[in-house]
């Protein structure tokens, strides 16, 4: 009897020993950690940061997302942002602007809902701005397709004097204004 009390306090130690250590490690649930960590310390390494400015515009909720380049010393406009062409209208993924009720974008109605910004520079004269139904675009203008445009409006650029290095996209006055190195480009929504 002596031996079966001494193992079954042997096996009652062990237990609590056991059950008292460290718990076992879920690889999965580090596999996943990992993956977010990743993403997390990737989207702080962009090299163009991804922006999102939510706010109201004519008292509507109004929302915009783009990827935020730089200049970098770079000459843009007809060089890295070629005249004629269609423009993401930032980095990386194609920017987009979600309405929460319908607006209007230049006096054109604009129906609620998420579009892919887009833009066509040019060399003089008012620029293209398109507003697209394909608004999760992973890789931007590669993806675009003419056939989903929902809206296009002409919209004449402005050209200052003081340098912007980040491309930037405002609710401010007169709806949003588009501003990268020298540019200033106002689109009147209301």
């Amino acid at each position: 009897m002596k031996t079966y009390h001494s193992f079954l306090f042997a096996v009652l130690f062990a237990m609590t020993v056991v059950s008292c250590g460290p718990k076992p490690v879920d690889q999965e649930e580090i596999a996943n950690d990992s993956i977010s960590n990743e993403s997390a310390e990737a989207e702080e390494q962009r090299p163009s940061p991804l922006e999102v400015k939510d706010g109201t515009v004519a008292g509507k909720a109004f929302k915009v997302q783009y990827g935020s380049p730089a200049v970098k010393g770079r000459a843009l406009w007809g060089d890295l942002v070629p005249y004629n062409v269609v423009w993401r209208t930032g980095a990386n993924e194609a920017s987009y602007v979600e309405l929460s009720e319908d607006m209007t974008v230049e006096g054109k109605t604009l129906s609620a809902g998420k579009y892919s910004i887009f833009t066509i520079p040019k060399e003089t004269g008012s620029w293209t701005v398109i507003f697209n139904s394909e608004w999760d675009l992973e890789h931007g203008h590669f993806q675009y397709d003419e056939e989903n445009d929902v809206l296009r409006v002409e919209v004449m650029p402005e050209w200052v004097e003081q340098n912007q290095e980040r491309l930037s996209m405002d609710l401010e006055n007169p709806g949003l204004v588009i501003r990268w190195e020298k540019l200033v480009l106002p689109i009147t929504i209301q």
